[in-house]
């Protein structure tokens, strides 16, 4: 991981998870569904989470924007998560913190969500995003053997790659246990 700039100043800046889901103007009812949905995959999980609540050395910034998919997907669950924990969380807009996002490029581009663990100094100690490795898998493959956007058939390729990103997500709540896994091994670390 490369080492990206403290994230102190933004702390205060963002929206509480609560305050997101009531401005969303997009996909809100699809996004509380996911979020009412959720149940733990296993009770270790649940456990893990829970144990965090005596760290108060932790913050969480989440890039995000009610109109992305990915956001609708995961961010439920990463709430879910982040609750169990007890660790202050906020989101912070794409379109009103571009300069954030413009650290937590994925292959390019401005892809979200991005979930950024700090320490209470802002210290950057580890980032989640924008989705499950094995979806994120799929784009990475595209963009590896598609580089030129102005390829003749890129846009063809790029539908295709996304609606297979969509199956690999599954249905309902089906991308929920990968969510906790891969938010616990990250948190775990930190």
């Amino acid at each position: 991981m490369s080492r990206k700039s403290n994230v102190a100043h933004k702390f205060g800046k963002g929206l509480t998870p609560a305050q997101f889901i009531e401005s969303m103007t997009q996909n809100k009812e699809k996004f509380v569904q996911g979020y009412e949905q959720f149940v733990w995959p296993a009770e270790e999980d649940r456990e893990f989470f829970e144990s965090l609540k005596f760290r108060d050395d932790l913050r969480v910034l989440i890039v995000a924007a009610d109109w992305c998919g990915d956001v609708i997907r995961n961010i439920p669950v990463v709430f879910r998560l982040l609750e169990a924990a007890e660790i202050p969380t906020e989101v912070l807009i794409l379109e009103e913190h571009p300069e954030v996002m413009d650290e937590y490029m994925t292959l390019g581009g401005r892809s979200i969500p991005i979930v950024i663990v700090a320490d209470t100094g802002g210290s950057v100690l580890a980032f989640w995003g924008p989705r499950p490795k094995h979806i994120q898998a799929i784009m990475a493959d595209f963009k590896a053997t598609n580089p030129d956007r102005e390829a003749p058939g890129w846009q063809e390729g790029m539908d295709e790659t996304r609606r297979k990103m969509l199956e690999a997500y599954g249905e309902g709540t089906a991308i929920h246990p990968a969510v906790v896994s891969e938010i616990r091994e990250l948190l775990s670390g930190v």
